[in-house]
């Protein structure tokens, strides 16, 4: 009888700490999310190692794996809303696709578009910064960057329909 005790007390107290770390978990997302409606900027962001369309789903998955909460914090400090309506509906009026001259030799994806698809994109300007990765810059109407991607592993096709979803077609066209 006293065994059946001893065991049943094992299993409560062991339901009891699975209970509290879940509630903990809850309490920290919560507020992760509660302190994340502060926004940085993209070079912040960036800055902090955050580059890409991170989606705030994707830092609540951070949470769960990385036990670092400024971390997590600052990933939704980063993130952009998952709904598909709002992500959708994010236009630009230009972009900067960003690269390394000295590295484009790595990127013959990234080099066939600048060659070959560039021109179809008049509010696109090619800069050539040492050491940069390749990366798209999404600009704003006042010509502001207001978000930073890494296109490192893109093919032509994904960055040109990205292109052609995201940046606004010029009034001439």
């Amino acid at each position: 009888m006293r065994k059946g005790k001893r065991e049943m007390a094992r299993a409560w107290s062991k339901m009891v700490v699975l209970t509290a770390k879940m509630m903990v978990m809850m309490i920290l997302m919560l507020t992760s999310t509660i302190s994340a409606k502060e926004q940085l900027s993209s070079k912040e962001c960036e800055d902090l190692g955050f580059t890409g369309l991170a989606l705030c789903s994707d830092c609540h998955s951070l949470s769960e794996y990385v036990k670092d909460q400024e971390l997590v914090s600052d990933c939704l400090k980063c993130c952009a809303d998952d709904s598909e309506d709002s992500m959708s509906k994010i236009t630009y009026s230009g972009a900067i696709l960003e690269v390394c001259m000295r590295k484009l030799v790595f990127y013959p994806e990234i080099v066939g578009f600048i060659e070959e698809e560039k021109q179809n994109f008049p509010t696109l300007k090619v800069e050539y910064v040492f050491n940069s990765p390749p990366k798209l810059i999404m600009l704003d109407g006042d010509d502001e960057r207001k978000e930073t991607i890494r296109i490192d592993n893109w093919k032509r096709e994904h960055l040109l329909q990205y292109m052609r979803e995201k940046v606004k077609p010029t009034s001439s066209s």
